[in-house]
């Protein structure tokens, strides 16, 4: 069973029409059904590197920053809104632009050198080289 809102203002006129789009407007502009604000991450190490796909559709290459700061890689974007001469009277209008930040601290051994990113697809790929040394520590310990 679900329960209706009713607004008593147009209940009077004409109840099943005004309070059908009531709740439509007042109701599902205001809430954001299933939208995440972060961006889901997949995290990825071979033994050459560290890969990082963020999945952010509906932005340009020109709208991400990466930053390394010690240890910490941030990643910043910002979709941004674009003037246009036309003014549009929408009746409705769910188009979000949005920002976010998301920090990796990174582990010892990467090659701060050895970092690439691209933006293929609404996915952001960022790979991490890892430095000789850090390749090579691989060693199997027997249990005795």
């Amino acid at each position: 069973m679900s329960l209706v809102k009713f607004n008593n203002r147009t209940r009077n006129t004409a109840p099943y029409f005004n309070n059908v789009f009531d709740s439509l407007f007042s109701d599902a502009l205001n809430k954001n059904y299933g939208v995440s604000k972060m961006p889901a991450v997949n995290i990825l190490e071979t033994t050459e590197d560290f890969k990082i796909e963020l999945a952010a559709p509906g932005l340009n290459k020109e709208d991400f920053k990466i930053e390394l700061k010690k240890d910490q890689l941030s990643v910043w974007a910002e979709k941004k809104n674009e003037q246009t001469d036309q003014q549009k009277d929408y009746s409705r209008k769910e188009f979000e632009y949005f920002s976010f930040a998301r920090s990796f601290v990174l582990p010892e051994g990467v090659d701060t050198e050895k970092i690439n990113a691209e933006y293929i697809n609404g996915i952001l790929n960022i790979t991490i080289g890892k430095k000789e040394k850090a390749k090579d520590e691989h060693k199997e310990i027997v249990v005795s």
